[in-house]
């Protein structure tokens, strides 16, 4: 089956980029090499600027206070763990403008606790292209919120990774089209005018 034909206007879509920051691009990723993401992410973040659309620049940064949330699971994170160099600063790469907004996140998802829905609502945002690190974790909790708020959403297959082959395969195959549409970073680049 031929997917239709990727249209995107400017005036009504918003690139979303979570969490390239230099210490989560130096993990060890799969299904695209935290390079390729970043230099895709990069192209689609200049043509998205070239034509007016916004350019939303997530990350995260999990606070270490006494209120922090600590569920019980079968695989919580090490005590020990510290986070790894440049953790929360964006990747060069992504050539950050003054007209970019930016979500600070302190979980998986970019909407719950933030006010990512609320820059999008206010710009008339009605579509918005999803790309970045880590595929079935941040990028899928991300999707998931703006399913559940209504928006058009493009996934680009291309521009993220995931710390598993496999979790990044399985998302972008069974996950992603039951909540938009997945493309290329080429499709994408050629579909917004």
């Amino acid at each position: 089956m031929n997917a239709p034909e990727l249209k995107l206007d400017a005036h009504k879509t918003a690139l979303v980029l979570i969490d390239l920051q230099a210490g989560i691009a130096a993990l060890p990723v799969h299904g695209h090499t935290s390079a390729s993401v970043l230099d895709n992410a990069s192209k689609l973040a200049a043509r998205f600027r070239v034509a007016g659309a916004p350019v939303v620049l997530v990350k995260v940064a999990f606070p270490r206070a006494p209120d922090t949330l600590r569920p019980v699971t079968d695989s919580p994170p090490s005590a020990a763990a510290s986070e790894p160099a440049g953790w929360t600063e964006l990747c060069a790469k992504l050539n950050m403008q003054s007209s970019d907004i930016v979500v600070l996140k302190r979980q998986w998802g970019a909407f719950y606790g933030t006010d990512l829905d609320l820059q999008l609502r206010r710009r008339g945002i009605e579509t918005i292209v999803i790309a970045g690190i880590a595929t079935l974790i941040c990028v899928d909790s991300t999707a998931r919120g703006a399913f559940e708020r209504g928006y058009q959403q493009v996934l680009v297959e291309d521009a993220m990774a995931d710390l598993h082959a496999e979790m990044h395969d399985a998302t972008c195959r069974f996950i992603f089209p039951r909540m938009g549409r997945v493309r290329s970073t080429q499709q994408v680049l050629s579909a917004i005018a």
